[in-house]
């Protein structure tokens, strides 16, 4: 036990390391101004021990290099290219196959310019790259300053100031760097320096007193524990575990220790399956981000909860489980790995009691190994890296608690039901959930790349089949290979039975647009509805909007509603009307801002509200489809036929002026950038959202008279 003990102290010593920044490369800039006709525009890099800095010259096809975009005016013209110093490390590299050229230590990045005006001028430069750990991890950096040129007189130079650049506000000289996940992936955006982030990202809210306080509660860690503590008791009545409770307690009650003693190993026992389930994710994790913090960061997270690539995946794998609790193959362990742990287990003592843990374990594996999976792939879908740890940590506990309870009280163990058909019969129903839960993740890739290939009623048809097969398996009127016979409907079975077709005639309505509330987070958002009765009998709301919005062949606003998804089109039309804007931070994979729509939305005061006294400006932070041209933010950085996600730029408003990235995030904001009231997040409470409506309603009359 003295291990595990090492173990959990490390892991807890290093959770504080959690989210900090990799920032191997530091840049300092100046203007050599000896030769003031030909100035010198100056880059020099510090690079930290054990990184390197790739050069601007070897062949295309490997590591990305280092490259510098000066914006031409015509003040100055070129003299050369930029030149750099020291020599570069050259080497060969053996996945790319080329040889490559890398700066460690430090580096000099150096740009002449033959000036053209004796006036002062400004030059403004930008550069990107990539830097590498001597390990292979690798991120990519970018960043941008603005050189002031000083006036010159004949030839001399009439500035005091020989290294005059134009700085931040905050005069920080730090780059944007940006963490990579295997060279691809970009972490977690909140992580960048606000001060540089503000440069490309406009400022929205420029009197905000309610930026540093947090005004809810979240609560969806302690709901996600208790769903995860349920599939643990339910994995108890899997034909993998079920037959092991009896068996485990009467090895402890029956042993020749004393009856306390005995007591003190089975609880030990429960607490080595919480420790085998929960410790191997908790030190994955806090490993991850000591040793490669990028990766599980924010942006890595929304990675996972809004590409396509890991949502199929996800998906896929949800197939497999289903596939596998209906019996087609079964998800097993080597055998070797089984009598491995089953001989230590043999010699006794409390690293005997940890190692029958370990058995259990790994022998119930074809049973747990789906229900562990399906808890991990859902915990990638909240954006926090605590998630996995308290799914595991709750499956765990609802797997070891009956062990530990029936050694408390053996006398229960004459109530336990005998083992039997029943045990499959909950691993077939497992996998009709399976099989219904996977479905959500192929929807969240549908949705955020507009695939429009499972629009709402698809989902809801899809549902009711598998319901309704679900209800006929329990009514006995499908048998799958490993069902025992059976002779006659008992009577859990016909209660489950009713459940399920009442669940399966709750879902009809939603066919023809029914809101369908209970399961508002979980399906497609009604405006992907082809039929619905409802749009049809409540009409549009007559639109008094400035102009056609953009993107609204893509995007939509739920109830009827008008508005904008773009700020700079609310601003303008704000303006115009006088109207405070109404701003809903959301997504199209956001399980909670669905809910918020079908529960506090539709509510015909919340409504009445929004139609009539704001201009409502919906900002979609995960949408992967709609590009949009970078120079309308990013001119002193990109290209301007360089072009960004809607949902990235619209991520970086909502991190660098409001410091959250969680949806859904309201906010009331007036057209001279004043913070009308405490932003709001999730809240199903009625009166607090029409509240916090009226709230801001009459800031805006005592600012805007």
């Amino acid at each position: 036990m003295k291990k595990f003990t090492i173990l959990l102290y490390i892991f807890l010593t290093i959770l504080p390391t959690f989210g900090q920044l990799v920032e191997p490369v530091k840049w300092k800039y100046s203007v050599n101004i000896s030769n003031a006709q030909e100035p010198e525009l100056v880059f020099r890099a510090t690079i930290e021990n054990k990184w390197h800095l790739y050069s601007q010259f070897f062949p295309e096809g490997g590591p990305i290099a280092l490259k510098f975009n000066i914006e031409k005016t015509k003040d100055f013209e070129f003299i050369d290219k930029v030149k750099e110093s020291p020599e570069p490390t050259k080497e060969y590299d053996d996945i790319f196959k080329i040889e490559v050229k890398y700066f460690k230590n430090s580096a000099t990045f150096t740009q002449i310019i033959k000036r053209l005006t004796n006036k002062s001028f400004v030059v403004k430069a930008s550069f990107e790259g990539q830097s590498c750990f001597d390990d292979g991890k690798c991120i990519l950096i970018d960043g941008s300053h603005e050189f002031t040129i000083p006036e010159t007189n004949g030839g001399h130079d009439i500035s005091t100031n020989q290294v005059n650049t134009k700085q931040s506000p905050s005069n920080k000289e730090t780059p944007v760097v940006i963490p990579v996940i295997n060279d691809t992936t970009k972490a977690n955006s909140a992580q960048i320096d606000e001060t540089v982030r503000s440069k490309t990202t406009p400022i929205i809210a420029k009197n905000n007193p309610w930026k540093d306080i947090e005004n809810s509660t979240n609560t969806s860690l302690f709901w996600f524990f208790i769903v995860a503590l349920g599939f643990g008791l339910t994995a108890l009545l899997t034909p993998c575990v079920f037959p092991m409770i009896p068996m485990t307690v009467s090895f402890f009650m029956n042993s020749s220790e004393n009856k306390k003693k005995s007591r003190f190993n089975a609880a030990i026992y429960g607490v080595s399956i919480v420790i085998i389930y929960t410790l191997p994710i908790a030190l994955i994790i806090a490993g991850a981000n000591m040793f490669g913090k990028d990766s599980v960061s924010g942006d890595f997270a929304n990675f996972l909860s809004t590409h396509w690539l890991p949502n199929i995946f996800f998906f896929s794998i949800f197939m497999v489980f289903a596939a596998s609790f209906f019996g087609m193959f079964e998800i097993v362990l080597p055998n070797w790995m089984i009598t491995k742990t089953d001989q230590q287990a043999d010699k006794g003592g409390l690293i005997g009691v940890f190692f029958m843990a370990f058995t259990l374990v790994l022998v119930s594996f074809s049973c747990t190994g789906p229900i562990v999976g399906g808890i991990l792939v859902q915990s990638t879908q909240g954006g926090q890296f605590l998630k996995p740890i308290i799914g595991m940590l709750g499956f765990s506990i609802g797997v070891a608690l009956p062990f530990t309870f029936f050694a408390f009280f053996p006398e229960m163990l004459k109530r336990l039901p005998k083992s039997g058909g029943w045990l499959n019969s909950v691993k077939v129903i497992l996998g009709f959930l399976e099989l219904a839960l996977g479905l959500k993740f192929l929807s969240v890739a549908d949705q955020t790349y507009h695939w429009g290939l499972l629009d709402r009623e698809i989902y809801i048809a899809l549902w009711i089949a598998i319901f309704t097969m679900m209800g006929l398996y329990l009514l006995g009127k499908i048998k799958f290979a490993h069902d025992s016979e059976m002779k006659y409907l008992g009577v859990p079975r016909l209660i489950f039975a009713i459940i399920t077709f009442t669940f399966v005639i709750y879902l009809i309505p939603g066919m023809v647009g029914a809101p369908l509330k209970a399961l508002s987070g979980y399906l497609p958002p009604q405006t992907t509805h082809d039929f619905d009765l409802e749009k049809m009998i409540r009409g549009e709301h007559a639109s008094d909007l400035c102009d056609v919005p953009k993107y609204n062949d893509q995007l939509s606003l739920p109830h009827g509603l008008t508005g904008y998804f773009d700020y700079y089109q609310a601003l303008a039309c704000s303006k115009q009307l006088k109207k405070p804007i109404f701003i809903d931070f959301t997504g199209h994979g956001c399980v909670n801002c669905r809910e918020m729509e079908a529960n506090v939305w539709v509510n015909p005061h919340v409504l009445k509200i929004l139609k009539e006294k704001y201009i409502v400006l919906a900002l979609y932070v995960d949408d992967k489809k709609i590009q949009v041209p970078q120079n309308e933010w990013f001119t002193s950085v990109y290209d301007k036929q360089v072009k960004s996600f809607l949902g990235k730029q619209n991520a970086d408003i909502q991190i660098v002026n409001f410091n959250k990235n969680s949806q859904p995030y309201y906010i009331l904001l007036d057209a001279n950038g004043n913070v009308l009231a405490q932003p709001k997040a999730y809240d199903l409470n009625i009166n607090n959202f029409i509240t916090f409506l009226e709230n801001g309603l009459k800031r805006f009359k005592e600012l805007n008279p």
